[in-house]
């Protein structure tokens, strides 16, 4: 891949994830693996509406995926690498 793909593919991968709730979901599952809706929404106290708006959209992204059981569906990090550029961040001189 060439440097202007590889840029244009990490600003793509910036932009799905660039939402406090994205974020928070993103930790999340690097910590648990995988979770269900229901896990994700109470956790972080929001409407399931909105957290599986969220979802669908970085698993439309390729951020996250799904295995489903029986009647749940668990979303997953496609790669934890976007849980380290978020950790990265975190420790960045920009937040402090």
């Amino acid at each position: 891949m060439d440097d202007e793909k590889r840029i244009d593919k990490a600003a793509y991968v910036l932009k799905a994830v660039a939402h406090p709730l994205r974020i928070k979901i993103i930790q999340m599952l690097n910590e648990n693996k995988e979770l269900n809706v229901s896990t994700i929404y109470k956790n972080l106290n929001a409407e399931q509406s909105l957290i599986s708006h969220h979802l669908i959209n970085m698993r439309d992204k390729g951020i996250l995926d799904i295995r489903r059981s029986g009647k749940n569906i668990y979303y997953f990090l496609v790669d934890t690498a976007v849980a380290e550029v978020i950790d990265c961040i975190y420790k960045s001189k920009l937040l402090n």
